[in-house]
């Protein structure tokens, strides 16, 4: 099943797909599906990632953290900070925890996976120090991580290590990929976290990025999906002038 949370009438509501109480009506604004706990987020995931940037493939998960209000909902805008000279998105597979987890093995991890969603992780390289001390104000922006539209049941995700992934700008695919190429999957990310940290419902990992990198500029229309999972849409829209106070 999935399901999804939306504004509406000054209220937030839980509906499903194929729910046509609310879906159909218009305003409405598509939330986040889930209410974030810690958000995970893995960097160099993905081998053909890495040696595009011209990094080595890490040994151990490269994971830092991000905060809550970095995530905005389906159809939500991203702005683009004046001056910088590249942003890119980053089309990921999220995985929900449905449970407390601490010091799991691989081959139980997936009984504590609630469900998947879609994550657009946009960073901006200008202010990128290292890829392995990223920075906040690359990864922790106001409503630079898109996500959703739909939190997907793990149950009816049977292989969440074959899907696949693209983005498009403008309706082009400048993206593609699989999740069978992380070098870390789900199952070690779940032992590895849990190993030193306890897991809670509602955690969230951002598994990483596929290569395929491209600048996104002011009025681009960005989607990024995921085989079975969905098709995340977000605009990218520019800063607003600075207000000046008098007196």
């Amino acid at each position: 099943m999935k399901h999804a949370r939306i504004a509406y009438a000054g209220a937030i509501h839980r509906v499903t797909k194929g729910d046509s109480r609310l879906l159909s009506e218009d305003p409405l604004v598509w939330l986040p599906p889930i209410e974030p706990g810690t958000i995970f987020a893995l960097g160099l995931n993905y081998a053909a990632h890495a040696k595009e940037l011209s990094f080595k493939a890490p040994d151990e998960p490269l994971v830092f953290l991000k905060g809550p209000q970095s995530l905005c909902g389906h159809l939500g805008q991203t702005r683009r900070p004046r001056g910088v000279t590249y942003m890119h998105y980053e089309c990921e597979l999220a995985v929900v925890i449905g449970k407390t987890a601490r010091k799991i093995a691989k081959a139980d991890a997936y009984d504590y996976v609630a469900g998947y969603t879609v994550a657009n992780d946009y960073t901006i390289r200008d202010y990128l120090e290292n890829y392995y001390r990223p920075n906040f104000r690359v990864k922790s922006r106001d409503f630079a991580t898109p996500l959703g539209p739909w939190l997907v049941d793990a149950a009816d995700v049977p292989d969440p290590m074959n899907l696949r992934l693209r983005t498009l700008v403008n309706g082009k695919v400048t993206q593609e990929g699989n999740t069978r190429d992380m070098i870390f999957d789900i199952p070690a990310l779940i032992e590895y976290l849990s190993g030193f940290m306890t897991l809670a419902p509602g955690d969230i990992i951002l598994t990483g990025t596929p290569e395929g990198l491209a600048d996104v500029k002011v009025g681009d229309e960005v989607i990024t999906e995921i085989e079975g999972i969905g098709s995340l849409q977000n605009t990218i829209i520019g800063e607003p002038e600075e207000q000046k106070h008098v007196g």
